[in-house]
């Protein structure tokens, strides 16, 4: 074999381990951002004393004590889940979120793909709960109005793309303006057939707000340790520091072969 040859495979062997590397550091960040992120959404705003003060004399004026009106095709323990997918997908996810909460955000970013193609095949079914964490933390309503809005597409049948809308579309974690029923409504008309009068009643009426209540508060009774809490067999993948979205797909994968 001639030097060139030989100085050309090192050449390749070289390039594909700066690959793997480059890969393995990706894959560290991505990891990182959903793990640190999800500290933020339980403790990061109890440190910023000026977004408290000014937020502690706001209260939700739409906050009723009426029926909790859970959206149509609820399950579960007091129809608490909005289910996405296939009941007869083997492999199964049970997701606690906050619509505010970067931390979900940053999960949703790496893992959406990967979720949507396993519900697509028939493989994976998620149940989605929903939380108001954040307004905890800054005693603001966007957590809770975005989470009713998401209901509301629910009654439509438009929950998973208008669930994926508010997250591409989330503000700041200090800026509540999911609070402005005006802006959940303008953003559903990124969902085809979603902008209709019976999806702006629901909206503006706030009628799973008390739902959602019951939601965030069966999320306090668990126990968890913020958001989001992913749990593929009870086990929460947001703590997995392995976890990736191809190790999903593996574990996913084998629960259907099973």
């Amino acid at each position: 074999m001639s030097e060139k040859n030989r100085e050309g495979k090192r050449t390749a062997r070289q390039r594909l381990a700066d690959e793997r590397e480059k890969q393995k550091a990706a894959d560290k960040r991505r990891r990182a951002l959903i793990i640190g992120a999800s500290v933020v959404c339980v403790l990061g705003l109890a440190a910023v004393g000026g977004v408290l003060a000014a937020n502690s004399g706001k209260e939700d004026k739409s906050a009723t004590a009426g029926p909790a009106v859970a959206p149509s095709g609820a399950i579960g323990k007091d129809a608490l889940a909005i289910p996405v997918g296939k009941d007869s997908a083997r492999a199964s996810l049970t997701v606690w979120e906050d619509f505010r909460c970067p931390a979900c955000q940053a999960f949703e970013k790496t893992y959406r793909s990967t979720i949507h193609d396993l519900v697509d095949a028939g493989q994976l079914k998620v149940e989605y709960h929903l939380v108001t964490l954040i307004d905890g933390n800054t005693r603001g309503s966007g957590s809770r109005h975005a989470a009713n809005a998401a209901a509301c597409a629910q009654d439509a049948g438009k929950f998973l793309a208008y669930h994926d809308v508010l997250y591409d579309n989330q503000p700041q974690e200090t800026d509540d303006a999911f609070a402005d029923d005006a802006k959940l409504i303008d953003l559903a008309k990124k969902v085809d057939g979603l902008d209709t009068p019976a999806f702006r009643s629901c909206v503006k009426d706030g009628t799973h707000n008390t739902w959602v209540d019951k939601s965030n508060a069966a999320f306090q009774a668990g126990n968890f340790s913020g958001t989001p809490t992913v749990l593929f067999d009870g086990k929460n993948l947001v703590e997995d520091r392995s976890m990736t979205p191809a190790k999903l797909k593996q574990m996913v994968q084998a629960a259907n072969k099973g």
